[in-house]
């Protein structure tokens, strides 16, 4: 009988995801801009973006409404204001691949999107990060490997 409660206590404690769902307001802060972006300020502020998101275990999708999620469909491509990944303990990590196609000389390259971040209660903080993938050309010299973020913080209703 004793096994049975030092297991149960055990699994108690060992703790599972964090329930991340719900409707984040988010206010966000442009970090650098190391991919160029087009409208796209270092330091300027954004409030009032709401995020979307919903959770299956530990799959999550992340949806970013409005204007941002307008901005990120034109820069990302059709439906990409959309992000999938997991949530594993506090920490969400969600992604949206890129597949509007890009061109410098005979470069060809996409922007992908990441969206990492820890819940603290009702208060989820991160990064956004922004990634060109290119072809290998020599071409994407301007672009390979480059960086754009943003630093973020938000809050749901509590649960």
């Amino acid at each position: 009988m004793k096994g049975w409660i030092l297991a149960a206590a055990l699994a108690a404690g060992c703790g599972g995801d964090a329930d991340v769902a719900g409707n984040y307001t988010i206010a966000l802060t442009n970090g650098d801009n190391g991919c160029n972006l087009s409208n796209f300020t270092p330091g300027q502020m954004t409030s009032g973006i709401t995020f979307t998101v919903t959770q299956d275990g530990s799959k999550v999708t992340g949806t970013v409404e409005g204007v941002p999620g307008l901005y990120l469909v034109g820069l990302l491509g059709g439906g990409k204001n959309v992000f999938t990944g997991s949530v594993s303990g506090d920490d969400l990590d969600v992604e949206s691949l890129g597949s509007k196609s890009y061109t410098t000389g005979n470069c060809t390259y996409t922007y992908n999107a990441t969206i990492g971040g820890s819940l603290d209660g009702d208060v989820l903080r991160g990064r956004i990060e922004y990634r060109a993938a290119d072809n290998g050309n020599p071409d994407c010299s301007q672009v390979h490997g480059c960086v754009t973020f943003q630093d973020y913080n938000g809050t749901r209703p509590p649960q």
